[in-house]
């Protein structure tokens, strides 16, 4: 079953994506290149429609009609209907931030909820009535730091499809078939789409696309990870997005640092630094892909670990973090003192 309907949605977004380029284009929703962007030609969005639509076809035929699952359809269409306003009209940041909070609140009225945190010796912190706004805080922020990753051809659709997997897989290991179900959905409509989105990319996922993939992400991580993991219970959908996160952290205090607001843009995202560093788009692509997938790895073994094996692995995550934080930094201050020191070659982002 599971592979039926991951197979059905790959095929079923591969099908709706040329579909949805071509009612982008004659709607208007279309990207236009700028100094900011890396792409120098008129792009389609909305793709994210695409995945969607193939994602409620998987759902009608293949999720069981629950109350925990309407809520998850409700909030989803909430934020669909948000992005696809953005990719046409154009929405204010903080239009944007209420969509998605009204989302949020869906789920967690209906009760899908981070109702404690497991510490270590299995103690645990209950929420009580903060378990509300904490729901909604975790999801507004998971789904803003994949909407945040999407600079780069396939890089929201190729983390998100790493994240799909990885939660796929251990919601398979401990028997949880409903979020196996979603888990698969979502990656077959995501890798459908990622065929037309890979660099070079035929079609943007837009707003449509990476608010949904995020929203849906941090929901199926609350229900199938959260609630199911004995150590350190929030760590693991953390480690699970380690890359989106830390990207997100930093563009926040990076603006407030320089005083700006935190929703405008720059040109200093992991993907940016790793592009003034000589890669080309595929090999950045590649390369975070990669450190995605070494985040997801290690999620994976440590909720197969002891407690000092967790311990271990949250160091060395530590270490690779503040890595990236040293060369991050000093490319975003000053990359072309950096860029000549290590003999690199300066590659113009446009």
């Amino acid at each position: 079953m599971e592979y039926l309907a991951l197979l059905l949605c790959f095929c079923i977004a591969i099908f709706l994506t040329p579909i949805v380029k071509r009612i982008a284009m004659k709607v208007g929703a279309v990207d236009l290149p700028n100094k900011r962007k890396v792409h120098q030609q008129i792009m389609p969005r909305l793709g994210g429609l695409a995945i969607f639509v193939s994602f409620i076809i998987g759902y009608l035929l293949f999720i069981p009609k629950t109350m925990e699952t309407w809520p998850i359809l409700c909030g989803a269409s909430i934020i669909i209907i948000i992005g696809i306003l953005d990719d046409i009209k154009g929405l204010s940041y903080k239009v944007k931030l209420v969509g998605q909070i009204v989302a949020a609140l869906v789920i967690a009225v209906g009760g899908i909820r981070i109702e404690f945190v497991t510490m270590p010796f299995g103690d645990r912190i209950e929420f009580d009535f903060m378990s509300i706004p904490i729901t909604i805080l975790w999801i507004v922020a998971i789904t803003n730091a994949i909407n945040f990753i999407d600079g780069l051809d396939g890089l929201a659709a190729g983390v998100s499809s790493i994240a799909f997997l990885t939660i796929t897989g251990l919601a398979l290991t401990m028997g949880d078939t409903l979020m196996v179900l979603i888990g698969c959905i979502m990656l077959g409509s995501t890798l459908g789409f990622l065929v037309f989105n890979f660099h070079p990319a035929k079609i943007f996922m837009g707003d449509t696309g990476s608010l949904f993939l995020g929203y849906m992400i941090s929901v199926i991580s609350i229900i199938g990870l959260y609630k199911n993991v004995a150590l350190f219970s929030l760590m693991v959908p953390i480690i699970i997005l380690g890359i989106p996160i830390l990207d997100t952290t930093f563009a926040i205090i990076r603006r407030i640092i320089h005083k700006q607001p935190i929703a405008a843009p720059d040109k200093f995202h992991l993907h940016h630094c790793i592009i003034r560093l000589g890669f080309t788009h595929r090999q950045t692509v590649i390369t975070i892909y990669g450190l995605s997938a070494l985040f997801s790895l290690a999620a994976i073994i440590f909720t197969r670990s002891t407690l000092w094996g967790s311990t271990i692995i949250i160091l060395t995550l530590i270490l690779l973090v503040e890595l990236i934080v040293e060369v991050t930094g000093l490319i975003s201050s000053n990359y072309r003192p950096l860029l000549n020191l290590m003999g690199g070659k300066q590659r113009k982002v446009e």
